[in-house]
């Protein structure tokens, strides 16, 4: 799960860490309480969506007297913000975050995440910090320098001067750099963090490091316990599909294609789209129903997948484990006929019981087609959704 920026440094804030005063604003009437707390005549207009990019995309302004801030918001709030991370759909803004400026004498780059190869928490930083770290990273990756965190002994002072040392930290800047990397350490440790990521860490003309930017994902498996994080979602920033499948327990992913798919694991979810591209189709979404897939359960994962205009067949690729090919055959059939689904539909069913649940299937009168072999399958529902591309 992703939180805003406003909602990211409120959280660095309470650790302690050195943040720029600023407030969010969801509404253009909260305006001017918002200058009359901030002061000053110039701010920094921040447009709080989920995605990368904003700056080049138009999306960070630096304005100057109430007029020009005023037109920023007005231009801002409502509107759909288009970077290269959201495709040309964008992401709404429902909210802004508007900044006192802070004076920028150099940008850093501050970053960690999880490495699943060493399982440890990784940490990254580079005195090459800003809008372009991605090419940065693309094009110059000894610039990034990575220190790997002991989860029995934490992070380690020796870790933080080497890494300060190691962007071009002076002397006197160490011990705040140290306080900065520890309490975002702590960050990631207690929301059960997938990234934290300043970006800019900023250093001032005074040397003072202050943090201009932050990016902060949790891992949804373990929102259950944070539950005054799990409010900070918000929806309108995530495709409506998949956040429907969320309440229901589906793991679902929109895609370009014009083949649903509906499948029970992620590894034979990736199976299936592999084999359906081989036949020449292009799958409409990645869907795991999960291994104790009820009939209710299948009922909403077609609902999901028939919500997309351009599906034109779904492959249904079921292997019957924890629950019955009969059982699972069933739900597929009451689906179809309580949802009128008009697409043909391919199924392939594997497992316990599995000649019950074709056999079901087949005598149902139903636009069903049941396949016995995942690639027949994939063949005949590539034909069925107009031929391969």
């Amino acid at each position: 799960m992703n939180v805003h920026e406003y909602q990211a440094k409120q959280l660095c804030k309470e650790r302690g860490l050195p943040v720029p005063q600023g407030l969010p604003v969801t509404n253009i009437d909260e305006l001017e309480q918002v200058v009359s707390k901030l002061g000053g005549e110039s701010w920094v207009v921040k447009a709080q969506v989920h995605t990368g990019g904003r700056g080049k995309a138009g999306g960070v302004r630096l304005v100057q007297g109430i007029d020009a801030l005023r037109e920023a918001v007005h231009d801002l709030l409502g509107s759909q913000l288009v970077t290269h991370q959201t495709g040309p759909e964008g992401l709404p803004v429902n909210t802004l975050y508007i900044e006192s400026p802070s004076e920028i004498a150099h940008e850093y780059y501050l970053g960690l995440l999880i490495d699943r190869s060493t399982q440890r928490v990784v940490i990254m930083a580079s005195a090459a910090g800003g809008m372009d770290i991605e090419e940065v990273a693309a094009n110059t990756p000894e610039k990034i320098l990575t220190e790997q965190v002991d989860p029995v002994a934490g992070l380690m002072p020796y870790q933080t001067r080497k890494l300060g040392f190691g962007i071009g930290l002076e002397a006197g800047q160490m011990r705040q750099f140290g306080q900065v990397l520890q309490a975002l350490y702590q960050l990631f440790m207690e929301s059960d963090a997938s990234l934290v990521e300043i970006n800019p860490l900023v250093a001032t003309p005074d040397g003072e490091l202050i943090v201009l930017d932050t990016k902060l994902n949790l891992d949804d498996n373990a929102l259950y316990r944070h539950k005054k994080l799990a409010e900070l979602r918000d929806i309108s920033q995530e495709d409506l599909r998949e956040a429907k499948a969320s309440e229901h327990e589906l793991n679902y992913i929109h895609l370009d294609g014009n083949i649903g798919c509906m499948v029970n694991g992620a590894g034979l979810a990736m199976a299936t789209m592999d084999l359906i591209k081989l036949e020449g189709g292009e799958p409409a979404n990645f869907l795991d129903v999960g291994g104790g897939t009820t009939a209710e359960r299948v009922a909403e994962a077609f609902r999901l997948i028939l919500s997309d205009d351009k599906v034109e067949a779904v492959l249904v690729n079921i292997f019957g484990g924890i629950v019955r090919c009969d059982l699972i055959a069933e739900g597929i059939i009451q689906a179809v006929q309580d949802e009128h689904i008009k697409v043909p539909v391919v199924v392939r069913l594997e497992g316990t019981n599995v000649e019950q649940g074709r056999a079901m299937l087949e005598q149902s009168g139903l636009n069903i087609e049941a396949s016995d072999d995942l690639t027949e399958a994939a063949r005949k529902v590539v034909a069925l959704a107009g031929g391969a591309a």
